[in-house]
């Protein structure tokens, strides 16, 4: 459980700092200078512009994701910082068109929809056909029987969301017996869906495949990120028709009119390449450490994103903290003691690869690991830190947080020693390797069910004013940690057990990159 930071550990911290004379007079002024560079002269709506508006989306494999990484290279050499693309693996190269949805009957709309990642091409061919509901059917049985209905239909595979507002819109205006009532309703149409799914005999994966090979020309969902739909399908398992997202307003519109016998038929025109095999790579940047050069502190975000929209704060914003963050350390404290390092990971998205390939390629990094930062869940300011379960982490976090501004540190409640749990991030291959690594979670601005994952992340979802107090406080984090005079303690902290099952709780175990994907 989250909490603020214990007092004791971070009094002795800023005992520590004040106790320090001279020392502590020389990481003020260094401070100051970290704060005055990225307040007065950030560089991060430029940064922004360039990646998320000129690159766009960076999905793993495709011409963009290898764009973005020469990118980066090129901006950390501009600021005198060594970089390099490293190789990490292969992935199945692909590279989206464009998509063109409309409603041609019973009456004529331009739909809000685009294709799935990895979704086949259709060439110069645009399908008209008509839209069908996956029935309710009895078990797999019935739905063989059913299934050659699909031949030549665009098949809608998603439940039908009773409502496109958000539950806080819905707490702020409805009466609560609505607002219950609304819920209910939900949840039995959730469970159905996947009940429904279910008796076909396939799963959310199969079932496309499946609906192909009976002769679908199509397969159109909604993923509506709030969470409810059961669906989850977030890239194309067809490997020769389309399948294609619809926004939930009119994916609701054409599944009324397909329910009410209405027979809507639509226009659907989309554009692909494939590439083949492509290497995929992590962009690394360096500053060479001084006294120290053979211990490590690291910035840490993952650079791939999904492809619905251009990746802004997943994580466009991350990246961005990481890049500024080194920006401003390069310009103040050009001479750590300890190297910097920096990682923008390739294939988060897929399974952490990028980063547990570093991990698996550089144990010499990972054994003189001071600390590691990560960020990766919007573009909120900072406001949780655990200690991964790493027994004296409060101690040495508690000693480089006391140094940050109070404007940013206030805000930031800590969890000590926490818990190794929440790998849903690259700083956990980190954690699973026994290095110190952290996340920098922060506030989620509707993050879960707005921009995750969706066409709606981007550029205009950044809050710059958040973005920069993140790369104030990574850079001070950075540096705190670089010029510390003691080696942070890897000890583990004892776990317990799992409070909801009562069984003991294991550190988790790395796991194997993926080093060539997507062509299954």
């Amino acid at each position: 459980m989250k909490r603020k930071i214990n007092s004791l550990s971070f009094a002795s911290a800023v005992a520590l700092l004040l106790s320090a004379g001279t020392a502590t007079a020389q990481q003020s002024a260094v401070i100051d200078q970290i704060v005055k560079e990225g307040t007065e002269n950030s560089q991060l709506e430029k940064l922004a512009h360039e990646l998320i508006d000129g690159i766009g989306p960076r999905l793993v494999g495709t011409p963009q994701m290898q764009q973005a990484n020469d990118w980066a290279v090129a901006k950390y050499k501009g600021w005198g910082i060594a970089a390099r693309n490293e190789k990490w693996g292969e992935w199945r190269g692909w590279e989206r068109g464009i998509s063109h949805i409309d409603m041609v009957y019973p009456r004529v709309r331009s739909l809000e929809g685009t294709q799935l990642a990895w979704s086949p091409g259709m060439g110069n061919q645009t399908v008209t056909a008509e839209t069908i509901i996956l029935p309710d059917l009895a078990d797999s049985a019935a739905f063989k029987q059913w299934l050659p209905n699909v031949k030549g239909k665009l098949v809608m595979i998603s439940m039908c969301q009773p409502t496109g507002r958000p539950d806080y819109n819905w707490q702020e205006f409805a009466t609560k017996e609505s607002f219950d009532k609304m819920k209910a309703g939900r949840t039995a149409a959730t469970d159905a869906w996947r009940k429904r799914i279910a008796k076909t005999g396939y799963t959310a994966r199969t079932l496309p495949v499946a609906l192909e090979n009976a002769g679908a020309a199509g397969i159109i969902t909604n993923y509506w990120s709030a969470g409810f739909g059961v669906d989850k399908i977030f890239s194309a398992y067809t490997k020769k028709v389309p399948t294609v997202d619809i926004a939930l307003e009119d994916y609701t519109l054409l599944y009324r009119l397909a329910e009410s016998g209405k027979k809507p038929r639509i226009a659907l025109h989309t554009e692909s390449k494939e590439l083949g095999v492509v290497p995929t790579y992590n962009t690394i940047a360096e500053v060479k450490g001084s006294s120290k050069a053979k211990e490590y502190v690291m910035l840490s975000a993952h650079f791939d994103s999904w492809d619905g929209a251009s990746g802004a704060t997943d994580n466009g914003t991350g990246t961005l903290t990481m890049m500024e963050a080194m920006r401003i350390l390069k310009k103040v404290y050009p001479k750590p003691k300890r190297t910097i390092l920096v990682g923008h990971w390739g294939s988060e998205e897929e399974g952490l690869n990028g980063s547990r390939a570093f991990v698996e390629d550089h144990p010499e990094i990972v054994k003189n690991l001071q600390a590691l930062f990560n960020q990766d869940n919007g573009t909120g300011r900072v406001v949780n830190i655990s200690g991964q379960g790493f027994a004296k982490a409060g101690d040495y976090i508690g000693r480089w947080l006391a140094a940050v501004p109070s404007n940013i540190r206030d805000s930031i409640k800590t969890s000590f020693p926490g818990s190794p749990g929440g790998g849903g991030s690259d700083f956990a291959s980190f954690v699973a390797a026994g290095a110190p690594g952290f996340s920098l979670s922060s506030l989620s601005w509707s993050y879960g069910n707005y921009t995750w994952h969706t066409n709606r992340d981007t550029y205009d979802k950044i809050v710059f004013d958040d973005v920069r107090k993140n790369a104030i406080l990574a850079a001070i984090l950075i540096y705190m940690a670089s010029e510390d005079p003691q080696k942070t303690s890897t000890e583990r902290a004892p776990l317990g057990n799992n409070p909801r099952t009562g069984e003991p709780m294991k550190w988790p175990e790395p796991v194997k990159a993926t080093r060539r994907g997507g062509l299954d």
